[in-house]
């Protein structure tokens, strides 16, 4: 039997969640126990966990479960010097040099534990097999657009609360663009925040788009088709050998770009395809200025569908219920090679 620990996000900005009430009973009536901690952030209530059948347990509390656990989450923990010493399934962002990656490898191998990076879940031809990508992009391309329409007004574009559902949203954009409708670039557009971007475009009226994927970018670079674009998305992760799409010296170049929605949202690796900033942006500071004459700038909100908490955590939860129930084997397939993953990181810690 399985013990899954769904702890509460420590992130006061996200409201998703990776398994359902209803992914929940499944999983127990197949013999798991699951512990859900409590969190009045979080998009479902706990009422509806304790409904189908999971033990409510305080926020935090995954510190003390059982040794058997694994604890389920979204984003990162609280920044904190306790080994850990439990198996976590999370987005951890600690395999390419982002601040903060190191220690975070050191509290595991320190405490005896091992990370499951929800972003190397992998079948065996190397593709991930549960993202949040689709509304990412979808979220990012919305947000980037409120983002020129503040621009054009003179404006900064305030703090961000969440949408009720997709129309909710895509009727903001409607209204903040009016009939200016931009053109936009997308990089990246045949994957998940691609094809989201996309299609949020569309639904708001942004019918020129100029679409990106591996062979228009395999040469490597420069890229001037970026800079004549109103609006530029970044949709693909960075790794070694990433294109830089905006050099620097874009930012003073003739160009027509005026805001750039980077979804992947790499600034502290080195191999950010934007090296025009040097940390994400938040709900409350959805932008960045880079330039101010022609104003050039960045959206790069880490946590982006969390701006639709339902629609994300719906489509990611059943995407990731079959997975799931493969715990019962940790030492295979997805659980295995994540687990190897991060072994071969924890052995170059002191190299």
């Amino acid at each position: 039997m399985a013990h899954l620990w769904l702890r509460a996000e420590a992130r006061p900005t996200e409201r998703r969640t990776p398994l359902l009430p209803k992914g929940a009973a499944h999983l127990i009536d197949a013999g798991f126990e699951i512990a859900v901690e409590a969190s009045p952030m979080r998009v479902v209530p706990d009422t509806d966990f304790a409904a189908a059948g999971c033990r409510i347990v305080p926020a935090g509390s995954w510190r003390e479960a059982p040794p058997d656990a694994f604890i389920l989450g979204l984003k990162e923990l609280p920044e904190e010097e306790m080994p850990l010493r439990h198996r976590h399934i999370m987005f951890a962002h600690a395999y390419k040099g982002q601040p903060g990656a190191e220690a975070v490898l050191r509290r595991f191998r320190d405490g005896g534990g091992t990370l499951y990076d929800i972003e190397y879940l992998t079948d065996g031809a190397g593709r991930r097999v549960v993202a949040f990508g689709y509304y990412a992009g979808f979220v990012g391309a919305a947000v980037t657009l409120f983002g020129l329409a503040a621009q054009r007004r003179g404006d900064r574009l305030g703090p961000l609360t969440p949408w009720s559902s997709s129309e909710a949203l895509c009727d903001a954009v409607e209204a903040a663009i009016g009939s200016a409708v931009p053109d936009a670039l997308i990089v990246g557009a045949k994957g998940r925040v691609g094809t989201g971007a996309s299609d949020l475009f569309s639904r708001v009226g942004v019918t020129t788009q100029t679409l990106w994927d591996i062979d228009e970018t395999a040469h490597g670079g420069p890229f001037p088709e970026i800079l004549e674009h109103e609006v530029f998305i970044n949709g693909i992760l960075a790794g070694p050998g990433a294109p830089v799409f905006v050099p620097p010296e874009a930012v003073s170049a003739p160009r027509r770009l005026r805001m750039i929605g980077d979804v992947a949202c790499d600034p502290g690796s080195p191999y950010n395809p934007i090296p025009l900033y040097d940390a994400p942006t938040s709900w409350d500071a959805p932008l960045v200025q880079v330039a101010q004459n022609p104003p050039l700038g960045i959206m790069a909100i880490d946590n982006l569908p969390s701006l639709l908490p339902r629609e994300s955590s719906g489509e990611f939860a059943d995407q990731f219920l079959p997975h799931l129930e493969t715990l019962t084997a940790p030492e295979a397939g997805i659980w295995g090679r994540a687990a190897a993953v991060f072994a071969e990181h924890v052995a170059r810690l002191d190299q």
